[in-house]
Formats: C-alpha cells, sequence, structure tokens
C-alpha cells in the first residue's frame, strides 16, 4: 500500500512540473524583437546571451516623387542584409504628421532615425528629442536644419544645378529665353540647385524670363505653369524643371502646344519617363543621381552608426545653419543622348527595351 501511495505521489510531482511554465525563455535560442521605448541603445546582450536586433526608423517625405520608393527599397534591403530591422513611415507631405511620425518612432526606441524632411526649417526640436534619447540621426537626401544632425547623407545639389545650366547653355542660341519650374524652397536641395543653376547662368547669354515654383513637389502644377508661361511668351527655348515629375507635366504642356522637342527640358532624378524622352530628344538632360548607391551607403552607415562605430573616413562637413555636420557627398552625373547606354543601362538603373520602348 505504502509503495503504491508513493508511486501516485511521484505521478503527481511529475504532473505539476510539467504545468509549471519555464522562468527561462531567453535560453531558448529564439531571438527577441520586442521594443524598448526611449532606450536609444543597441547591441546588448540579453539575458539567453544573444544580441537585440538593430532597430532603425526612416522617415519619408512622402511616395509621391517616383525615386523615393527606389531609396526605401534598397535602403532596407541593405539593412535587413546586415541583420537590422526597419520601420518605415510617409508622412505624405504634411510637417505636422512627419513630426507625429518621428515622435512615434523615439516611443517605439528605434537606435537610429533616418529622415527625408518634409520642411528642412521645422525638425530641429523633433530631432533634438531623438537625440536626447542617445538615437543617432541621418538626414537623408535632405539636410534638416539646425537639428545637428550625425550624418547628412546626400548628392552634390549645387553640381546638379551647375549640370543643367551647363546643358541649356551648350545647346541653345545665345540670347534664349528659358522657365525655371522649380520645387520648393522648404526642400533646402531646391536652393542649392538654383544657387548652382545661376552660378553658370548668370556667365552666359540666357535669360529667365518667367519662374514658378510646384509647392510639396506637386508636379501636375508644372504643366500649369508651362501653360502661363506660354501664353506671356512663347518664344521660349527652355525649361529648367526642378526634377523629371516636373519635367514629363512641362513635356504634356509642350506636346499640346506642338513645341515638344523645340523647347529643350532639363531635370533630374533619371526616371523612365524622362530616360525615354531623353533618347527621343524631346528632354536635353537628366541629371542622375543614383539613388541604389545613396540608399545603400545611408543603409551601412545607419547600421554602423547604431552598433556604435565611428565613421572616421567621412571627413568632409557641411553648415546646417548653425552646427557643421559630416556630409557623406555622392556626384550626380548628366544623362545625356551620349552616355544614356552607358551610365543607366549598363548600370543596370533602367533596362534597354523600357528606355528605347523596345
Amino acid at each position: 500500500m505504502k509503495m503504491i501511495m508513493r508511486r501516485a505521489i511521484s505521478i503527481l510531482l511529475v504532473m505539476i512540473l510539467c504545468l509549471v511554465p519555464c522562468g527561462c525563455a531567453g535560453s531558448s535560442g529564439a531571438a527577441s524583437t520586442a521594443d524598448t521605448p526611449g532606450t536609444g541603445k543597441t547591441g546588448e546582450e540579453k539575458s539567453g546571451g544573444e544580441e537585440e536586433t538593430l532597430q532603425i526608423g526612416m522617415s519619408f517625405d512622402s511616395f509621391v516623387i517616383e525615386r523615393w520608393i527606389r531609396d526605401r527599397d534598397v535602403f532596407v534591403s541593405t539593412a535587413q542584409s546586415m541583420g537590422a530591422s526597419v520601420n518605415v513611415q510617409s508622412a505624405n507631405g504634411d510637417v505636422q504628421e512627419q513630426i507625429e511620425q518621428i515622435r512615434y518612432l523615439i516611443s517605439k526606441g528605434v537606435d537610429v532615425l533616418v529622415v527625408i524632411p518634409v520642411d528642412c526649417a521645422s525638425l530641429a526640436e523633433v530631432i533634438g528629442e531623438a537625440r536626447d534619447k542617445g538615437i543617432k540621426v541621418i538626414s537623408y537626401d535632405r539636410l534638416a536644419s539646425d537639428a545637428n544632425v550625425d550624418l547628412y547623407v546626400s548628392f552634390d545639389n549645387y553640381e546638379v544645378g551647375r549640370l543643367m545650366a551647363a546643358a541649356l547653355v551648350r545647346a541653345l542660341p545665345e540670347g534664349s529665353a528659358i522657365f525655371m519650374i522649380g520645387g520648393p524652397l522648404t526642400d533646402d536641395n531646391v536652393r542649392k540647385v538654383e544657387d548652382g543653376f545661376h552660378s553658370v547662368l548668370d556667365e552666359s547669354t540666357l535669360t529667365v524670363e518667367y519662374q514658378q515654383r510646384c509647392e510639396n513637389w506637386n508636379a501636375a502644377d508644372g504643366y500649369t505653369y508651362v501653360k502661363e508661361g506660354l501664353s506671356q511668351n512663347r518664344d521660349v527655348a527652355g525649361i529648367m524643371c526642378g526634377n523629371d515629375d516636373i519635367a514629363t507635366q512641362a513635356f504634356r504642356a509642350l506636346a499640346e502646344e506642338r513645341l515638344a522637342g523645340k523647347v529643350m527640358l532639363t531635370g533630374q532624378d533619371g526616371d523612365l519617363a524622362a530616360c525615354q524622352r531623353v533618347v527621343s530628344g524631346t528632354q536635353l538632360v537628366s541629371v542622375f543621381k543614383s539613388v541604389d548607391d545613396e540608399a545603400r551607403a545611408a543603409a551601412e552607415c545607419a547600421v554602423r552608426l547604431g552598433r556604435g562605430e565611428k565613421l572616421e573616413e567621412i571627413t568632409k562637413t557641411i553648415s546646417d545653419g548653425n552646427h557643421e555636420v559630416p556630409y557623406l557627398e555622392l556626384k550626380p552625373i548628366a544623362v545625356t543622348k551620349d552616355n544614356i547606354d552607358e551610365v543607366i543601362i549598363e548600370g543596370g538603373f533602367h533596362a534597354r527595351d523600357e528606355v528605347y520602348l523596345q
């Protein structure tokens, strides 16, 4: 009887132990992705000896401009290949929404924040909040003013403007009239591009007879402005467009006026439609900025900063108004009929049959 009782007790103890949950989940080998709001810390060891996944928050202005989708995809794939996780947010062109989204990313405890500002002059305070939490901040493509970010990654936008103007000066007769349809001044790059443009144009005989801006990069306004400009002066030889999206709308307006191919267009970004116009002779140049290179470089720097590494190879700086911030500067290329095969097609940015519509 005692033996039976002892066996029953043993069985009961085994059953109780099976029902008690294990308190050492970290030793199971499963990596945790739990958020630690506000820490901004990386590389910490868990109780089970595993490293936390590096968290990157990425805040886009919007995805209205074609290239931003490509930037996002290349950045995310590069960061993921390096073991990081990326939380992408889009503000849809609304600066207040972007501020709230950045605060959301801060609350999620991201280690690194990458920002493409809606309004370069409006993010210093919220970026300061991120840096106060120990979060590293990269200003991507556009420089946030007076924010003292850890890194600015962009192309030489002054050179973008110079390349546009040089193409027009070479192609147009002396004394020709041109239009300028630019982007919004809330984008700090717009001023840099226009400064570069005027540095060349003002040394030539070309004159700007009409100028407008597409606020919030609303390219559709470019169509309206070209129509308005032509109503005032049809004797125009070229149009400087702030980007290829605007150039597409300018082309629409010119086509309706039977001026496509007669009025030379400039743009930037290497959009597919722009490349098609370059080979067909209805756009003079698209200043190409390899967004693949930019996004990869930014992602690699973000991961390194998040891991506490110093980017000692980046020695150039740029002023954000009150601070000199590290600047990873990339070089743009003027894409024309002469080099589009080499730069765009052989470079893998667009396929030959897409560019040449074969």
